[in-house]
């Protein structure tokens, strides 16, 4: 029992918590006109009672004070409260009067907590705004959640590499890092501080605040759920509109993107930590790379003026290469070339310790730095090449850790694109569904998982497969693999 205790414990405060939450978009409800927003405000309330009681009944029953956290448990706990709060977010989705099923409802919560932002979700503009707020405040939670998990969990597991981000101060022995609440509590600060001047900003430039409210939300954690069903075009193309909102998103889509950790080392004044640190330029110059591709293509085969391409390939590539999955423009339509560089895209991510998805900068630049290393040692033998990342050596464990994650999440595209096509969707379709779903992105390619589309029309063994991709993705593949294995079990 004293093994399982901290899991329940976990899981049930998260629940909990998540359930008192719940009575936010309840009071949005409560002081809105309409029958929807009555019956959405009664599916919120009951909710939030079901996973109050339930929740505070697992966390009471085991209470008690938590000296440590084992591997092991760090591993169970991760997925299986990202699991739970999946379930207990789907509750009022589905109970209220917005339509989903079960399946739906479970879909969009796991795209909402996994920041991912594929929807199911149509006519936005009428849902109540309980319903739009509470899809905004999961995506925002899932943001921090990752953060969290990125810098204070998975360095100590070593998933896929992610033990080159393990701080100095951390534990060496088999325990959970010691002082994660004191990292944690000044991460959700800044994740606080950065979420309400994206506010401001939305609403400066013309935003209503409801809107800028739940864009803020949904920019800063790089989710991409919007309360159009035009997404970010509906801004753009609005008259009314007293500043440029896309490049507002544009800002703090990228702030989102960059490591968490760098910003609290530049607040104490070590500003080089944020700008000479190679995973945030080769970031940078990634962006720029297919900002100017794009923005040339468009230019020269759909006649737009530099101004313009650039600003739409700007906002679309910064959306796609974040995870963020707004989408200023139908894209789609924009030729085979750019469909190929925005499906390549998907793929990057942003940089560790973000809110950001895919398979991170950094591991791009071991992966090169390996294949520099082998081909020097080709042609040289007996030379000995040390690599480096960021000036620290790497050693074989991190070659190792990184190259085989890229080799696993290859194979779990490949397999859920498999399980689509099963379903008889279209070979763009079911690509590039799996490689949205598995990069947590969002939008996919061609007319209907497209960004001028949704994945409402899916099978529901579609959507399943889906759900599993996407928190597979997000919890970076082997946390929750590692669970299938017989010998994690065995002591």
């Amino acid at each position: 029992m004293s093994s399982v205790r901290p899991v329940f414990l976990v899981i049930g405060l998260f629940v909990a918590v998540l359930g008192i939450a719940m009575l936010i978009p309840a009071a949005f409800d409560l002081f809105a006109e309409g029958d929807r927003a009555q019956d959405s405000f009664n599916a919120f309330l009951a909710s939030s009672l079901i996973c109050v009681v339930l929740g505070g009944g697992m966390s009471v029953s085991t209470w008690g004070r938590i000296e440590t956290i084992t591997t092991r448990q760090g591993f169970v706990i991760t997925t299986l409260s990202w699991v739970a709060l999946v379930l207990a977010a789907a509750v009022p989705l589905t109970i209220g009067n917005g339509g989903l099923s079960l399946t739906d409802g479970i879909f969009e919560s796991m795209s909402a907590l996994t920041t991912t932002g594929s929807t199911v979700v149509t006519g936005l503009e009428s849902r109540p705004p309980g319903f739009l707020v509470w899809r905004s405040m999961l995506q925002w939670f899932g943001g921090i959640g990752v953060i969290i998990m990125a810098i204070a969990i998975l360095p100590f597991l070593s998933v896929g590499g992610m033990q080159l981000f393990r701080l100095e101060s951390s534990d060496k022995s088999d325990k959970i890092m010691p002082g994660a609440d004191d990292l944690a509590a000044a991460v959700f600060n800044l994740y606080l501080v950065l979420t309400a001047a994206c506010f401001f900003s939305y609403w400066i430039v013309g935003m209503s605040a409801f809107d800028a409210f739940n864009h803020a939300m949904t920019t800063v954690a790089t989710g991409g759920f919007s309360t159009k069903d035009s997404s970010f075009a509906y801004f753009v193309g609005d008259p009314d509109m007293a500043g440029p909102a896309d490049l507002v998103a544009v800002v703090f889509m990228i702030l989102g993107a960059l490591p968490f950790t760098l910003y609290l080392l530049a607040l104490r004044g070590n500003l080089n930590a944020l700008l000479f640190d190679s995973q945030v330029r080769f970031f940078m110059l990634a962006v720029l790379g297919f900002t100017a591709v794009v923005a040339f293509r468009i230019m020269a085969s759909l006649g737009f003026d530099g101004m313009t391409a650039v600003r739409l390939a700007l906002f679309n590539i910064v959306s796609i290469i974040t995870g963020t999955g707004y989408a200023s423009a139908n894209y789609g339509a924009w030729g085979p070339f750019a469909l190929g560089i925005f499906f390549v895209v998907m793929f990057l991510g942003g940089c560790a310790g973000s809110t950001s998805c895919g398979l991170k900068i950094f591991r791009f630049q071991v992966a090169i730095s390996a294949l520099i290393v082998y081909t020097q040692k080709l042609s040289h033998p007996h030379r000995t090449t040390v690599a480096r990342y960021n000036g620290r050596p790497l050693d074989e464990g991190v070659f190792r850790s990184v190259l085989s994650f890229f080799f696993i999440y290859f194979m779990t595209f490949a397999t859920t694109a498999v399980g689509l096509s099963l379903f008889s969707l279209d070979p763009v379709t079911a690509l590039s569904a799996a490689g949205t779903a598995i990069a947590n992105v969002g939008p996919g390619l061609g007319d209907v998982v497209g960004p001028a589309g949704n994945f409402a029309s899916l099978p529901g063994g579609a959507k399943w497969i889906l759900c599993l991709a996407m928190l597979l993705g997000r919890l970076e593949l082997l946390t929750v693999m590692v669970l299938f294995l017989p010998s994690f079990w065995v002591r």
